[in-house]
């Protein structure tokens, strides 16, 4: 059975990229879900594939659903359509797009095919990992996710949390504006 190796690069940054391993035989879904997995995104929005040549041009769309949009053709499901039926070059390029509200873009390039497969591994399998993943919902800091979480503890920017709560006598400080009485304004 073949193996297909696929580079998956963030659009953005070429330095950052996962390598995922898969059968011929999966589809499009699955490496939509291998990819997912291997940047740590969830899987709760729309997504889409294009075919894709040597200048990254958008082709055939393989999509997750057909989505309310115009189409030139109709898409082909992700759930249907088996990776090798759409592979026409050694070097096939595909494009993913995930979340089209933050249109998260990704680059997937074929860089291998072999006919040797690891019996005691799990396919998809990701081989090979790259540069720090973006982080689907905001900053991703290198310290990891306990720190993310002090630091949100201790926010001195958020209404409510930080310093200028209450004034010199202890007592709450409003953000309303207040006027003197003897004006009239």
């Amino acid at each position: 059975m073949a193996i297909l190796r696929f580079r998956i690069y963030f659009e953005e940054d070429e330095s950052v990229y996962r390598d995922i391993a898969l059968r011929h035989t999966h589809t499009f879904l699955d490496l939509h879900q291998a990819i997912l997995k291997a940047f740590e995104f969830d899987s709760k929005h729309a997504a889409t594939f294009f075919r894709s040549n040597d200048q990254w041009q958008q082709g055939r769309e393989i999509s997750l659903d057909v989505y309310d949009k115009a189409y030139k053709a109709p898409p082909l499901r992700m759930a249907d359509t088996v990776i090798a039926s759409e592979i026409k070059s050694p070097n096939q390029r595909f494009l993913y797009l995930y979340d089209f509200t933050k249109e998260w873009n990704f680059m997937v390039e074929l860089i291998n095919v072999s006919n040797e497969e690891d019996p005691e591994k799990t396919y998809p399998l990701m081989v090979r990992s790259a540069g720090l993943a973006p982080s689907q919902y905001g900053t991703k800091s290198i310290l990891g996710e306990k720190f993310a979480d002090i630091e949100e503890k201790y926010d001195m920017h958020q209404a409510g949390e930080g310093f200028g709560e209450k004034d010199e006598e202890g007592e709450d400080v409003g953000s309303e504006e207040t006027f003197d009485e003897g004006t009239d304004e």
